[in-house]
């Protein structure tokens, strides 16, 4: 889902989005949040637990993208043990993560076939080694 949604992102100014977007029974900001949902096969219903966390940075500077992370409101996020799993979405500029929590609402599962897609259950550290191996730290 993070990667669709950088790709949404793709062509936007970095002025466009600014803040984290809070995935409850209100769909987010994009506009075609509703297909990328769909495409990712999740349930839109039933996923109104996670948070959509965009950063845009000029050639995405990889010591700028982690203060953007860290030093920021989106830290509090990253901190909280309420996130147990994150995405990682990458396109020009743009980084995306989304972190899912551990309630059955924040999976980002499909109810008819039950799965993560594609959040992956790590911490906050395998989140920085990710970023790492990503090349954007």
């Amino acid at each position: 889902m993070a990667d669709q949604i950088a790709d949404a992102l793709e062509h936007k100014a970095c002025s466009t989005m600014a803040g984290p977007s809070i995935i409850t029974s209100t769909q987010p900001r994009y506009a075609n949040y509703p297909d990328i949902v769909k495409k990712c096969d999740i349930d839109i219903n039933t996923t109104t637990d996670g948070v959509i966390l965009p950063v845009c940075v000029p050639k995405r500077v990889p010591t700028l993208v982690l203060t953007n992370y860290t030093q920021s409101s989106y830290a509090s996020y990253l901190n909280n043990s309420r996130y147990s799993g994150v995405g990682i979405g990458k396109e020009n500029d743009w980084v995306v993560l989304v972190l899912a929590s551990n309630t059955p609402a924040g999976t980002f599962a499909n109810v008819a076939a039950p799965r993560l897609g594609l959040v992956a259950r790590m911490s906050l550290s395998m989140v920085v080694l990710t970023l790492v191996w990503l090349g954007i730290w």
